[in-house]
């Protein structure tokens, strides 16, 4: 059974930084992207960043700039790095995973349990 661990949120200033970090368990064959999505009250949710297998990014324009995306291959981790935050950053935030375990034929995608993120002064 694959499972996303989530950790690093919290309750953050405007203007200040925090990291997420997700972990996939073992028995992982591939990873082909990971990424980070957000859930707001009453919002739907979004993808924030994303990283392929390759290296290649993507974000969200509205955090184009403050955050960044960066993975572990050795650690099957993805941690995002999230600075300047404002308090419309304030929100669920999920990883999300599209890889293969060794027990599967191919991949699916898959999703952490969520970790909050609260930016208030």
């Amino acid at each position: 059974q694959v499972q996303l661990v989530e950790s690093g949120g919290g309750l953050v200033q405007p203007g200040g930084s925090l990291r997420l970090s997700c972990a996939a368990s073992e028995n992982i064959f591939s990873i082909n992207a990971m990424g980070w999505y957000r859930q707001a009250p009453g919002k739907q949710r979004e993808l924030v960043a994303a990283i392929t297998s390759d290296g290649v990014t993507n974000y969200a324009d509205s955090v184009k700039g403050r955050f960044t995306i960066s993975k572990d291959n050795a650690k099957n981790t993805v941690y995002l790095q999230m600075n300047s935050l404002k308090p419309e950053d304030t929100a669920v935030y999920y990883c999300n995973a599209d890889l293969r375990s060794n027990s599967a034929q191919k991949g699916y995608v898959y999703w952490g349990q969520g970790t909050q993120v609260t930016v208030s002064s």
